[in-house]
């Protein structure tokens, strides 16, 4: 298997309440619902960085697509990290998904590795990381 992931697919309980939050909260590029026409069909793409893309498909979908049974997962079975340049991005993330409609988990503080972070839930309950990490910008030495 190469190294290389090209989707994160979120499983979301209102696909519409969904794509409001990621793309009108927090502005990512979407093309909005596509596939109504398939029964559990309906889902939203999110163009992230190089290829990345980040879709939110019905939990229900989800299950059908797996023939799993419909289960609810929790907030702690993994985060979303979101890294950028500075504090202060990291302060504007975190407002701009406030207003967005996300709940505030951990007010951004320093931490422990020198960087500077918060988190916040969706409205689905998955959790972000808003990240300025000085060793993860473009030309820090790896450690």
């Amino acid at each position: 298997m190469q190294p290389r992931i090209t989707v994160i697919t979120l499983g979301v309980e209102d696909l519409e309440r969904a794509v409001a939050f990621y793309r009108d909260g927090l502005g990512l590029p979407t093309n909005g619902i596509v596939g109504r026409e398939f029964e559990n069909g309906a889902v939203a793409f999110f163009d992230l960085q190089d290829g990345l893309k980040l879709a939110v498909w019905p939990r229900s979908s989800i299950a059908a697509d797996a023939g799993l049974p419909l289960r609810t997962g929790g907030s702690l079975e993994f985060t979303l990290g979101h890294n950028v340049m500075s504090k202060a991005e990291v302060d504007a993330v975190m407002q701009q998904a406030a207003k967005a409609g996300a709940t505030v988990v951990k007010t951004a503080a320093d931490t422990f590795y020198g960087g500077y972070a918060g988190y916040f839930m969706d409205p689905d309950g998955h959790l972000w990381e808003a990240i300025y990490n000085p060793q993860l910008l473009p030309g820090a030495e790896a450690a």
